[in-house]
């Protein structure tokens, strides 16, 4: 009502919309509520402490950290903060070592003298799956049907 004021009466626009033209001035002159100051200052720390991270803190680490510099907040506040804005702590993927054998007695003896190159194809083939996970799965046994 207030970016169409100029253009239209505010007592006709109260009319159509059904709301008491006391009801509109005592909105327009309203002040910010002490809980909505609150919560926009809260807003502010939530996303300095969640940027500082890059995005990989969730709301409980945020939480934590603005506990640790003084301020005063719930876990359920800092959660409700992060999702109101879209904000969502970015997922680590797990990190998982491949290069370093885990046990001594599991190396094998290196045959061929880290020489991969041969006269004939197919006759060094070498490689290294020990990453992979797999499932064992029993062989099926087929039998003959007469």
């Amino acid at each position: 009502m207030q970016e169409k004021n100029a253009d239209f009466p505010v007592s006709w626009m109260c009319a159509r919309l059904g709301v008491p033209r006391a009801s509109y001035y005592r909105w327009l002159d309203q002040k910010e509520s002490a809980t909505a100051a609150r919560h926009r200052e809260l807003t502010g720390l939530v996303k300095a402490m969640f940027d500082s991270s890059d995005g990989i803190f969730g709301h409980r680490m945020v939480h934590t950290k603005l506990a640790a510099t003084g301020v005063e907040v719930s876990v359920g506040t800092v959660a409700a903060i992060m999702a109101e804005n879209g904000w969502a702590a970015k997922r680590m993927r797990a990190f998982k070592r491949t290069t370093i054998p885990s046990d001594p007695d599991k190396v094998f003896a290196d045959l061929i003298g880290r020489d991969f190159t041969s006269e004939v194809p197919g006759t060094k083939l070498v490689g290294d799956i020990t990453y992979l996970r797999t499932a064992w799965i029993p062989a099926v046994v087929a039998t003959p049907v007469c």
